[in-house]
């Protein structure tokens, strides 16, 4: 986890450091969420401003993030930049949450997805969403344990499959939807408006981009090519997000995308292509949605692995253990599973995501600041790479982030509250291991002495 990456090869070029930034993010939420980003905003044209937002904070983050990966050369994303920065225990605490929060919640809600799009497209009793996510999810949990290098070939496929129906649902939604697209209510007025709540829904969406900053150390020409590679990615994503956006509600009015919620995309498919049309366009976003969890699956489980590498979690001893023949994380993985398939049979999708994006930003706001201090620490060192219009893009990400974070604890308190005293909780267990640990070292240095 703390290796320093001084061998990696230099060969990514431009158009794979681009390619990477749309495959990590594009995954289920264009599809999944543009019902609830209408109904929190109130109406279309704000739903579309949420999506720029929504675009607008990721890219700043994105640039600010790869400044600081490019400072800290190690393996291990948000974990190890806050340790670094921050010390031990706001690293540590970073882990916790990525643990037992935000890897649980998302898994949990993909699977869910997954499991509500495959039942509407055999139409399916409302019961089998719950049991088809969870078989999906405990499947691709057993694939990702066995070692097997059929995760590679998933996320080939997959990554087909996400574009090839977005791309016919943004050219054909244009080209023959006459739906009126701005200013179109939600249909629903118990719900209150809040942008806020739409722009977090948003970040489901783009979600992902912490992974950019990751392969600075394997790029020809990191000052050069990564801000490109950031800026052309994330902006192409937007684009996309917005196209896909005003092409659905060019095919259906604002109010049945909201009624619709996950299924809108099948639909307005259907609407487009008939029903075999709309039956393979769906199969393309179960593919999508199949590869985006496969993905998830596969690395998520080496947080609670490199944290029990450490001692930092209960049942270290197992959690860090890898399995002698297949050589994975079996057990940080079934970690995960187990957590997941919790949250998914007390929850919905759309909370669960919702309280995942809020518990990582808690962090993320951080890892942007800490940009900040990285360059009053290391004033005197080269950087390969600098944010772009330094201090303003590290301070749009910190704002839109900060008014998300806060505007979520208004809008939903409970969650919110929730979500933070998972975070809390971090601490008594930390303080207790590291008892622990001191205990250990003193019987040791007792015996051999």
């Amino acid at each position: 986890m703390g290796m320093t990456e001084n061998k990696l090869k230099k060969e990514i070029g431009f158009t794979v450091a681009m390619s990477l930034v749309i495959g990590t993010v594009i995954g289920s939420g264009v599809f999944m969420k543009p019902g609830k980003v209408i109904e929190y905003a109130g109406d279309s044209t704000m739903a579309l401003w949420a999506w720029i937002l929504g675009g607008i904070i990721t890219l700043a983050g994105g640039l600010t993030i790869a400044e600081v990966s490019s400072q800290i050369p190690k393996t291990g994303g948000l974990y190890v930049y806050l340790e670094e920065v921050y010390g031990k225990v706001w690293g540590y605490l970073s882990g916790w949450v990525q643990t037992i929060i935000y890897g649980p919640a998302i898994i949990g809600a993909l699977g869910l997805y997954f499991g509500s799009l495959l039942a509407n497209l055999f139409s399916l009793e409302g019961q089998w969403k719950l049991w088809l996510g969870i078989g999906s999810v405990v499947f691709l949990g057993i694939i990702n344990s066995i070692g097997t290098k059929y995760g590679g070939i998933v996320q080939t496929l997959s990554t087909v499959g996400k574009l090839i129906p977005i791309a016919l649902i943004i050219v054909f939604g244009i080209w023959k939807g006459n739906n009126e697209v701005l200013g179109i209510g939600s249909g629903i007025s118990s719900t209150e408006v809040s942008l806020g709540a739409a722009v977090l829904a948003t970040l489901w969406a783009y979600d992902g981009w912490m992974l950019v900053g990751f392969v600075a150390g394997e790029m020809k020409n990191p000052a050069k090519l990564l801000p490109r590679a950031i800026i052309t990615g994330l902006s192409l994503v937007t684009a996309i997000y917005l196209l896909v956006n005003v092409a659905l509600l060019q095919v259906l009015p604002a109010d049945k995308v909201v009624a619709l919620g996950e299924n809108a995309a099948g639909t307005a498919a259907s609407v487009l292509f008939g029903d075999i049309g709309g039956k393979l366009i769906s199969i393309g976003i179960l593919v999508s949605i199949f590869g985006c969890l496969n993905g998830k699956i596969l690395t998520f489980p080496r947080v609670p692995y490199a944290m029990a590498e450490r001692e930092q979690l209960p049942g270290s001893g197992l959690l860090s253990r890898v399995h002698d023949k297949f050589g994975t994380p079996v057990y940080a993985t079934t970690l995960q599973i187990v957590f997941a398939v919790v949250m998914m049979i007390i929850s919905n999708p759309d909370r669960l995501s919702e309280i995942a994006i809020f518990s990582v930003y808690l962090f993320y706001i951080q890892a942007f600041f800490a940009v900040f201090i990285l360059r009053k620490r290391n004033r005197d060192v080269k950087r390969v790479y600098s944010v772009p219009l330094y201090p303003l893009i590290p301070i749009v990400a910190i704002i839109g982030s900060g008014f998300v974070v806060i505007s979520t604890i208004f809008d939903n308190p409970q969650d919110s509250l929730l979500a933070i005293g998972i975070t809390l909780a971090g601490l008594p267990v930390y303080f207790m291991l590291q008892r622990g640990r001191a205990r250990n070292r003193k019987e040791t240095v007792k015996a051999a002495g």
